[in-house]
């Protein structure tokens, strides 16, 4: 099973005063961005007193086909929009190496990194009883 939650506060610089008809076009951009994803189940861009906000979330039976396209789309928001910043959290226990363990793909300015998850990890026994390998 694949399983996904992630949120995107869009900007289009990290000084917090974005210019309107700026941050319209790199909204412009991502929707366009996010249209050419078909295959990602929820997909909710909509703005949030003032501000862009993305949410993405789905489950997958073989995430294989989906990650990548995911993780893509994830990084190429951030190329977009160089301020944005948000969590990307990916449970893939078809990844030998993280099967048991939530990864999380963050992004500041715009930049995606992987980082370890320290609150569901391991998945079991956080979250489940018993996890067969």
């Amino acid at each position: 099973m694949f399983e996904y939650h992630g949120w995107v506060t869009i900007a289009a610089t990290t000084s917090g005063d974005d210019d309107a008809a700026l941050l319209e076009r790199l909204v412009d951009r991502v929707h366009r961005s996010l249209r050419d994803a078909g295959t990602l189940d929820l997909v909710d861009l909509r703005w949030s007193s003032g501000l862009p906000m993305l949410h993405l979330g789905g489950l997958d039976k073989h995430g294989g086909a989906i990650a990548p396209e995911l993780l893509e789309t994830f990084a190429r928001i951030g190329e977009l929009a160089p301020g944005s910043y948000g969590l990307l959290h990916v449970w893939d226990d078809q990844d030998p190496d993280h099967d048991n363990d939530f990864r999380v793909y963050r992004m500041a300015r715009g930049q995606v990194t992987p980082q370890a998850d320290p609150h569901l990890s391991p998945v079991a026994p956080t979250i489940l009883d018993t996890y067969e390998l």
